[in-house]
């Protein structure tokens, strides 16, 4: 079963093309983007409108809240493409495990708004929680992509301004290297349903322009990530991506932050999308939301800025 559910989103996601020529223009990838990962949230999870950090964000709520916690959820998209409403689905399944109110922020978007102000409006949303006197102990983020590598730059910047660090993160399929000196980029490539190098490229163009490719902010993969939280990194297999995961816990390791590390055998860049047609992306859903439970309120120092 599992090994057929597999074997059927390889073929479909296959099914559209991974580069065109001409590319599509900024907008069109954003609409095409919007109109295949959209899916609601789940029923029984309210959703709203608000404001975090002076930027548009979605609240979602689950029937049951079971801890006075907040999740902080950055979307993916290559800092180009994407928004709340895209990952409304997956976020509200995510809130929904954990018993928590999620808050998913829409920050800016390159070309628009080139690094660093993705970095600014998520450290901003963050900042803001903690003013609202939300106890970082009782604070968890996630992120996809290009969302998980900002979820790490938030951290980075948190603590360079003197912040506490939330409890855990959870990061899916994270994008932490904006020069794609990962082996993987090259050796998954026929193996990567979704993207080549050349897609990544384009989005770290955009996103980057002339700007240092290798900045901490931009590619977290190559700071110091001394004294941040504990990390859970789920990646597939099956993705140029991988060695950015990879090494990215390598580092973290190095640098002395608990984290775990996941491959999924066969997997696509960000299978958790899946969830509900993929028993793979349900069971890591699940080893996610068990993880950052773990961590909410325990009874353990907070690390040192």
């Amino acid at each position: 079963m599992s090994r057929s559910q597999r074997d059927a989103l390889d073929a479909m996601l296959r099914s559209a093309p991974r580069s065109e020529t001409p590319p599509p223009t900024v907008a069109e990838q954003r609409s095409g983007f919007s109109a295949a990962l959209t899916r609601p949230a789940l029923a029984g999870v309210v959703t709203r409108r608000t404001v975090l950090g002076g930027r548009p964000a979605l609240e979602l709520e689950p029937a049951e809240v079971s801890g006075r916690g907040r999740l902080l959820y950055l979307h993916g998209g290559g800092y180009v493409v994407g928004s709340p409403d895209t990952h409304e689905g997956l976020v509200s399944e995510l809130a929904r495990r954990l018993g928590l109110r999620a808050l998913s922020v829409d920050y800016r978007l390159a070309p628009e708004h080139p690094f660093p102000a993705a970095v600014d409006d998520a450290l901003a949303a963050y900042r803001e929680l903690l003013d609202a006197g939300i106890d970082p102990r009782d604070l968890v983020i996630a992120g996809d992509s290009a969302g998980g590598g900002l979820s790490i730059a938030t951290l980075l910047a948190a603590r360079h301004a003197g912040l506490p660090q939330p409890a855990a993160v959870v990061l899916f399929s994270p994008w932490v290297d904006l020069t794609l000196a990962g082996e993987s980029m090259r050796s998954k490539q026929d193996a990567d349903p979704l993207f080549i190098e050349a897609d990544l490229r384009a989005f770290a163009d955009l996103y980057v322009g002339a700007g240092d490719r290798a900045h901490p902010l931009a590619s977290p993969l190559f700071a110091d990530l001394t004294g941040l939280p504990p990390l859970l990194v789920q990646v597939g297999a099956n993705e140029v991506l991988l060695d950015d995961a990879v090494r990215l816990a390598a580092r973290a390791g190095a640098d002395d932050v608990e984290v775990t590390l996941e491959v999924g055998p066969g997997l696509p860049h960000v299978f958790q999308l899946q969830y509900g047609r993929l028993d793979e992306a349900d069971a890591a859903l699940d080893r996610a939301a068990a993880f950052l439970t773990a961590y909410l309120s325990a009874d353990r120092p907070q690390p040192v800025n």
